[in-house]
């Protein structure tokens, strides 16, 4: 019995240092086997794998949530309800499927359906010029690269209800999350063109709401180069 325990919680610091691949494979208790009984109850091994798999990704979830919802707590709830969508949906996960891809698109779908339900949407308007204005100071052409993070945000949230879902999600994804455009593409289950496509608008709407709330922050350049087109 000593003998059987140890083995147990030897496996179980093993499940620490699989790949994501490996965990949701793991989750479904299909990691190294070929024809698993998916109506057993999960075994010991496959909730560990959950588990490490919360650790791994619950804050990237949460800041992804929290781009498209603007509320850190909505973001909390939301990436909770992502662990407990992936584990309900563990034996449908394939392992050609890039894991990143998967968990982000359950958890951005989740956050998108969060987002259309909510009654009010005040606070995603909170204006913010308070905070932007001490920054006159700081470098236009600059601005959105060296704010900081919580600026960074509290911006996108305020000028980001000019764009369709799609447009603000793919944003979020490619822009602030840094994935891939293919990565992105099967996401939000579109094609690359499209993103480049809806990743293009979105820029220029954001930039156009830039300059009409916030003109100090527009680089001089870009101002400079307008007045010459017209």
């Amino acid at each position: 019995m000593p003998v059987l325990a140890f083995s147990r919680r030897s496996r179980l610091r093993e499940i620490r240092d699989l790949d994501d691949r490996a965990l949701l494979l793991q989750m479904a208790d299909r990691f190294g086997e070929e024809s698993p009984d998916l109506d057993a109850p999960a075994s010991l091994e496959a909730e560990a794998a959950l588990d490490e798999l919360v650790r791994r990704k619950s804050q990237a979830l949460v800041n992804v949530a929290y781009r498209v919802l603007g509320d850190r707590e909505e973001a909390k709830d939301v990436a909770q309800m992502a662990f407990v969508r992936i584990w309900d949906n563990r034996t449908k996960y394939s392992e050609q499927w890039s894991p990143n891809t998967w968990i982000y698109r359950i958890a951005t779908n989740l956050a998108i359906d969060h987002l259309r339900s909510r009654k009010s949407r005040e606070k995603m308007n909170e204006p913010l010029k308070l905070e932007l204005r001490h920054r006159q100071e700081s470098s236009s052409a600059t601005l959105l690269a060296h704010l900081r993070e919580q600026e960074v945000a509290a911006i996108f949230q305020e000028l980001a209800v000019c764009l369709t879902e799609k447009q603000r999600t793919i944003f979020l994804l490619r822009e602030v999350e840094g994935l891939a455009s293919p990565e992105v593409a099967e996401i939000v289950g579109c094609r690359q063109s499209t993103v480049r496509n809806h990743l293009f608008n979105a820029r220029k709407l954001l930039k156009e709401k830039l300059r009409e709330r916030y003109p100090e922050y527009v680089p001089s350049s870009d101002a400079d180069s307008e007045e010459g087109d017209q």
